[in-house]
């Protein structure tokens, strides 16, 4: 099984550094297949990592494109490694586990409860242990797993121990049974790392089995003739129509930690002043453009603004551009034109900040609220910024106070990531990531009181909320302080509509705890939700989710998608896309660290695709949709085919597990003539607020068509 390509450029001279590649993948050294990942590299000496979800094979060959400086018809390595197995591959969806049971050949239960069923508890911080009391049992280890009836079965997931390392599995064989007494040859085997990431075995084929067995036959750090295991997963084949299909993987010439859908039909992503790092206040920010439609990435290092855009507050403005506000450079604010392919400077923000959040009004200004992690701990107060004159205008009477969580670092872990969400007026319903909600008024100084609190929900950061309907929205995980605290599996939803405070209540809980992971709607209203943490740390791939979920509206229930290829957590983001599509990419930015994703995939969800994998028949919008509209218009559309709905989606943008300004609007609409509708635009700038939307027309099957991109101004 093989995962990555680590590509070393040469460090002598910087001729024939890869640019553009493609990886390939062949059992026989003459067919090759499609991709199985491509991207572009940036043009330094940085080790890269090429991942993509695990396969076996025997040739894997590396195809420079480009040289990442266009300096002549060259190409280059230094040194080319690759990467096992250490994940889930893409093409599985994780199994059930209820009911199921475990056992081993043999446990700790003297000293401590270190029982085989703890490793199918959901729990990362119990977990299965072979003996250690009195005498150790010795190796080879094993634990077996019963799902109580023969399942189609592909891959197994491990995650090691969260507090200690004695007992970290390193070799490693993976057999199945049908009746628990006879195990066939392994299905797969190989050698863990020694560290705290979830781990994949990915079987060399499907095999229908009862009973799947582990054996551990070393210690990873050689520490003791002992075995644990904290969580124990199994995976069967992804169904298309039932659990989606995941492209392969997309390399940046950056960790994609901030996210933007603009209206040309390309996406802005952004790391800090480096491609993998952090620190300090540099003044200069690495960019990369992804054009959706051919599908290349081009970089840019953006020094004019004087702004180093880590860690920052963003908001997608009525005309289009994007507003980015303070972050490592805490008091400076940028703006993106997609228009002109350009960044400018607007205004310093009176209070500098870091980890703000904000939001676009229904006035077509900018709010921002909170943001201790820079330029100083606490009195981070709101303010407007004018899309009139471009200054900020300091609101005394929306202090940060009673916004923020109970974590115990106070402000600096406290009012990082706020969700809110614009109404009518220029006011705004901040509803996370602390328990007490708030409604905060724009006018004049401002004014914020208290709109009770998220139903049951404790604090809940690093979670989010999405605003899947028209004054309706879901929140999602989160955990009571900002790390190192166990996230939660709960979500609620809020109603704004009843006229008086906003009406909370539990609704399904996820299969998993996440923090730091990403939420997204979708045209028909469900919401998505990709990676996060069981138990949130920074820069870790521990305790990883790797499989997306999709909550229903209409059930109130969450079903796991297919999984993963690489973990998204910290430093993640995800994305809608004009084609219904979701990109989800990212996480890390630590420098040299082993959780550094410059990479992303798109996930096709089910609504796309027959049971054969293929695309459904869409409607396509053949005319009337203009550039630029404005509220309470009527649009005269035509499509192809008969439609059901039509709904627009605002193009958010993302980073640090918030989008803030994604919102699903559904439409009014009359059919006028054959295949020819009315639209109504919502009259309400509150309703559908003002900024970029991707019309789709929905079908009687609910699928969509790909989108048209128009300005509501």
């Amino acid at each position: 099984m093989v995962s990555a390509l680590v590509y070393l450029p040469r460090t002598t001279s910087a001729n024939g550094r890869i640019g553009q590649y493609a990886v390939h993948l062949s059992n026989d050294g003459t067919t090759w297949g499609a991709a199985v990942t491509t991207g572009t590299l940036a043009d330094d000496a940085t080790t890269k990592t090429l991942s993509f979800a695990p396969r076996g094979a025997r040739f894997v060959r590396l195809t420079a494109l480009t040289e990442a400086g266009n300096r002549g018809p060259w190409s280059s390595a230094a040194e080319i490694n690759l990467l096992g197995d250490p994940g889930t591959a893409a093409s599985v969806v994780d199994l059930s586990r209820e009911g199921w049971t475990a056992t081993a050949s043999d446990q700790e239960t003297a000293s401590a409860d270190n029982r085989a069923t703890l490793a199918l508890d959901g729990d990362p911080d119990t977990l299965w242990h072979s003996k250690w009391s009195g005498t150790p049992a010795p190796l080879p280890h094993h634990i077996t797993i019963d799902m109580k009836s023969n399942q189609a079965v592909s891959a197994l997931g491990y995650q090691p121990r969260r507090a200690g390392v004695n007992g970290r599995i390193g070799a490693y064989s993976v057999s199945t049974s049908t009746d628990g007494t006879t195990f066939g040859a392994p299905v797969a085997s190989g050698v863990w790392k020694d560290d705290d990431t979830v781990k994949g075995a990915t079987f060399t084929r499907t095999v229908t089995a009862r009973y799947v067995r582990l054996t551990a036959t070393t210690e990873a750090g050689g520490r003791g003739p002992w075995s644990s295991a904290a969580e124990l997963r199994l995976s069967g084949p992804a169904q298309p129509a039932a659990h989606g299909v995941w492209s392969s993987l997309t390399g940046f010439p950056l960790v994609p930690v901030a996210g933007a859908v603009l209206p040309n039909n390309k996406m802005l992503v952004w790391s800090a002043y480096g491609i993998d790092r952090f620190g300090g206040s540099n003044g200069y920010t690495q960019t990369a453009i992804w054009d959706l439609t051919t599908g290349a990435v081009s970089q840019r290092r953006i020094e004019n603004t004087r702004h180093d855009m880590f860690c920052p507050g963003t908001a997608v403005l009525r005309d289009g551009r994007i507003l980015v506000t303070g972050g490592s450079n805490a008091e400076r604010a940028s703006i993106y034109d997609p228009a002109t392919d350009t960044w400018t400077s607007t205004t310093d923000m009176n209070t500098p900040r870091g980890y703000q959040a904000m939001t676009t009004l229904s006035t077509g200004d900018a709010f921002v609220l909170g943001g201790s992690w820079s330029g100083g701990e606490g009195n981070k107060g709101g303010e407007v910024w004018s899309a009139t004159n471009g200054t900020w205008r300091t609101l005394s009477g929306v202090p940060a106070t009673t916004t923020m969580t109970a974590d115990p670092r106070g402000p600096y872990r406290a009012d990082n990531h706020q969700w809110l969400h614009a109404t009518s007026g220029g006011r705004v319903l901040h509803l996370g990531p602390s328990k007490q909600m708030n409604w905060i008024s724009t006018t004049g100084n401002g004014t914020i009181s208290a709109a009770g609190n998220r139903a049951d929900s404790a604090d809940a950061m690093n979670g989010n909320a999405v605003a899947y309907d028209i004054g309706k929205l879901l929140t999602l995980g989160g955990a009571p302080s900002y790390e190192n605290t166990q996230a939660t599996r709960r979500a609620y939803t809020v109603n704004l509509n009843g006229g008086g405070q906003p009406a909370a209540a539990r609704t399904g809980d996820m299969a998993f705890a996440r923090a730091f992971a990403n939420s997204v709607v979708m045209p028909d209203g469900k919401v998505a939700v990709f990676g996060g943490q069981a138990y949130p740390v920074p820069f870790s791939d521990a305790t990883s989710a790797m499989a997306p979920e999709i909550w229903d509206p209409a059930t109130g229930t969450f079903t796991r998608m297919a999984s993963m290829a690489v973990p998204r957590n910290y430093h993640s983001v995800a994305n809608l896309l004009p084609d219904g599509r979701i990109f989800s990419g990212g996480g890390g930015l630590c420098g040299d660290c082993a959780t550094n994703h410059a990479d992303g995939a798109v996930f096709t969800p089910p609504y796309l695709l027959n049971a054969d994998g293929t695309e459904k028949a869409r409607p396509v919008l053949t005319g009337g949709v203009p550039a630029q509209t404005t509220n309470g218009a009527k649009l005269a559309v035509t499509a192809d085919s008969a439609v059901a709905s039509f709904v627009l989606v605002r193009a958010g943008a993302a980073t640090h597990s918030t989008d803030n300004d994604q919102r699903r609007v559904p439409l009014t609409s009359r059919q006028t003539g054959t295949s020819a509708y009315e639209v109504d635009i919502p009259a309400d700038p509150g309703v559908a607020l003002p900024g970029t939307y991707m019309l789709f027309a929905m079908n009687a099957q609910g699928v969509p068509s790909r989108a048209k991109l128009l300005t509501i101004r």
